[in-house]
């Protein structure tokens, strides 16, 4: 059994190494690991960075195209029955890895969304309040509407880990290049009745300031995204 781990990467020059030294350090018993790093048309030093880390497989795109274009380029590189999405940050821990591909080897499920919420709710107050409430409260609208639209109760579509049996990805293309990616592909799944389950994972925000790039807009694309594909044919 392999586990590809697919790291997008766009202007990630202080965090990419870090990342894929975490994500080559993780074992999972019985498993092999492919890591496949897109630069997304970096603009910093983040092409330079990669270029003195080993053990890793980079795709470079010419031009920035967005999340999703980089996912893409990873799956159809990818050669491990399961695929994992990595983000280029700090914000979450490959040590999660194990919880999250679990179902999959235990054929309970063939793909899997990491919550952030199921293991604590972000607090507002206080000394260790979160500066993110919009963001928060963006989740949580994503959240409603998704369940409503395709009738399920889960708690999270917008955290990075994500896994999936290869087979699945290869049969739900996606046309999203941007960071509704994530929702395009998971509306499909779950249109299709492929078996889909929720597990708790860590979390650990970072900064505008440290390199935080989503924002409303890209919310309100995250919306459409989600209440089109309820009612477009499948491809």
């Amino acid at each position: 059994m392999k586990l590809s781990v697919i790291i997008p990467a766009y202007n990630e020059e202080a965090t990419i190494e870090a990342i894929v030294t975490r994500v080559q350090a993780i074992h999972v018993p019985g498993v092999d690991k492919e890591i496949i790093v897109v630069d997304d048309g970096s603009k910093d030093g983040t092409a330079d960075v990669l270029q003195r880390v080993t053990g890793i497989h980079v795709i470079r795109h010419a031009r920035n195209a967005g999340k999703g274009a980089a996912v893409t380029s990873g799956i159809q590189a990818a050669t491990g029955e399961i695929v994992i999405i990595q983000d280029a940050d700090l914000e979450y821990d490959p040590a999660d890895y194990h919880t999250v591909i679990q179902p999959i080897l235990d054929n309970r499920s063939d793909a899997v969304m990491g919550s952030r919420f199921l293991l604590y709710r972000p607090v507002f107050f206080g000394k260790r309040r979160s500066p993110y409430f919009t963001h928060y409260a963006g989740n949580m609208l994503i959240v409603t509407i998704t369940n409503w639209l395709y009738g399920k109760r889960f708690t999270d579509y917008e955290g990075c880990y994500k896994a999936f049996a290869r087979p699945v990805l290869l049969a739900t293309p996606v046309t999203a290049n941007g960071f509704e990616f994530d929702n395009e592909l998971l509306c499909k799944i779950m249109r299709k009745g492929i078996r889909l389950v929720e597990v708790p994972i860590r979390y650990t925000p970072r900064t505008y300031a440290s390199g935080k790039k989503i924002t409303w807009r890209h919310g309100v694309i995250m919306l459409w995204t989600i209440v089109k594909w309820r009612f477009l044919p499948l491809d």
